[in-house]
């Protein structure tokens, strides 16, 4: 199907004044979702694109979607209508990992991955003692997500329960649906950010009993890596992931040769380091794992079979030097791995799924694969939802799923404003709005049909210190 590149210019969204029920919400405008895998059945099969779209919203969740001029004659007497135009009408992107603690560290390199932890990252989560500070950044980080368009994320949070206290009553807060966790470390890092594998266990299991069912939020039992744990804190949070089916698992794997040659040493009875994570059964369909750059045959094939998910963060790992995500691999006829992509901030340099999927193109290409459009929207969106298993939830437009929506603007800038006149078709468009599109593109964030506000979202002003560089 083909866009309308030839639609309107500059016109601001035109919202009907008549008066609606608080429970109803109807947007109008052009609208593109997944209904399927592109990697599996093809990337037009698996688009759906409405030029001239009606989604109907009632207590939050999409009752209806298609075309305009079908649907419209059934909306109930005195809903508004909210028409986008020059915009395209998405689903909430889905970031699969990212470390909320070290929002305040994006840009800080010269290092790599060892390094950078210890010279950064470490001391700036020692810092998450303090529950203000944790308070802080937890509102700083989801107001930034927001204005990038990202409704739903798998995030980090550090030792301290209080920073996974902070995160969720700031989630809760704005009604997001958000998976996150507390970091396990008992070993290789320093005093201030460890805990023993016994205490990591029972603040994770507290913090659980604490979170668990309430509004949209989803717990993580979070090791940080198999460097930093020891295996009877592996052992424990194998324990905890098994008393607990309805949590996820999330940690790092394989991201930088020196990490998997240290696992070796580490662990030198396991195959490989995803066999480290296996035999304390931290493996399944609930399980992410991010990086995943330098895995082996045997890793890409258990990781298939257990239904395990390796998050691509390219952003991230072209900014650590890191390696380039084998496509192929992850791909591979006939044992295809679950994959989803991320931020990965502070590794990574931006919140924005827009340039992660624009860098996600770069890297399979530096790679010698092509990563369509369509398939790079999937990963942000619906494949971001399935790694998730919330994908019966979130990721798509569809009826019954939560309404959790971006509205991009196609015109931000005098470039994309003049590209669109000669876009094609919807993948052009969405090529150009990975390829060009930044945080200015987000012009409208819906939350369970709720619109966001996101002035305060674009800027932090942080009264309590001001720091002076000289």
């Amino acid at each position: 199907m083909t866009a309308d590149p030839t639609a309107a210019i500059a016109h601001p969204p035109m919202t009907s004044p008549s008066p609606a029920a608080p429970s109803t919400v109807a947007l109008r405008g052009a609208a593109f979702t997944m209904r399927g895998d592109p990697f599996a059945i093809g990337d037009e099969a698996a688009l759906h694109y409405e030029s001239d779209a009606l989604i109907v919203v009632e207590d939050g969740r999409i009752a209806r979607f298609g075309d305009y001029g079908t649907l419209a004659p059934g909306l109930p007497a005195g809903v508004p209508v909210t028409h986008y135009r020059d915009a395209l009408i998405v689903p909430g992107f889905i970031d699969a990992h990212v470390h909320y603690p070290q929002t305040q560290i994006i840009g800080a390199g010269g290092k790599r991955l060892i390094d950078w932890l210890n010279d950064y990252t470490f001391a700036a989560e020692g810092q998450f003692a303090d529950r203000a500070h944790a308070d802080f950044v937890a509102n700083v980080f989801l107001d930034a997500c927001l204005a990038q368009g990202t409704t739903t994320a798998s995030v980090y949070c550090t030792v301290h329960p209080q920073s996974v206290d902070a995160f969720f009553s700031a989630a809760e807060a704005r009604g997001l649906r958000m998976i996150a966790g507390k970091t396990l470390m008992d070993r290789h890092a320093p005093d201030f950010l460890l805990d023993t594998a016994q205490r990591g266990y029972d603040e994770s299991k507290a913090l659980i009993e604490r979170w668990r069912g309430r509004g949209r939020l989803g717990y993580a039992i979070t090791p940080r890596f198999a460097v930093t744990s020891t295996p009877q804190q592996l052992e424990l949070a194998g324990a905890l992931l098994a008393e607990n089916p309805d949590t996820w698992c999330q940690s790092h794997i394989s991201e930088q040769r020196d990490e998997v040659a240290w696992i070796a040493e580490l662990f030198p009875s396991r195959l490989d380091y995803l066999d480290v994570y296996d035999h304390y059964g931290l493996l399944g369909p609930r399980t992410l794992l991010g990086h995943g750059i330098h895995l082996t045959e045997r890793e890409w094939q258990r990781c298939h079979d257990s239904g395990t998910t390796i998050v691509h963060c390219p952003t991230s790992n072209a900014f650590l030097g890191s390696g380039l995500f084998d496509w192929s691999m992850a791909k591979k006829e006939g044992r295809a791995a679950s994959v989803a992509l991320a931020t990965d901030v502070g590794g990574g340099t931006t919140l924005s799924m827009l340039a992660t999927m624009g860098a996600a193109h770069q890297i399979a290409q530096l790679g010698g694969h092509a990563l369509s459009a369509a398939r790079s929207f999937y990963l942000a969106t619906l494949g971001g939802a399935k790694a998730l298993q919330l994908d019966d939830r979130i990721g798509a437009i569809a009826p019954g799923l939560e309404a959790d929506l971006v509205v991009l603007d196609l015109v931000h800038t005098p470039l994309m404003k003049l590209r669109l006149k000669h876009c094609e078709n919807i993948a052009e468009v969405l090529f150009m709005l990975m390829t060009m599109g930044d945080d200015r593109a987000v012009r409208e964030v819906y939350v369970m049909g709720r619109p966001v506000t996101l002035g305060s979202a674009r800027s932090v002003d942080d009264r309590r210190d001001v720091a002076t560089i000289g």
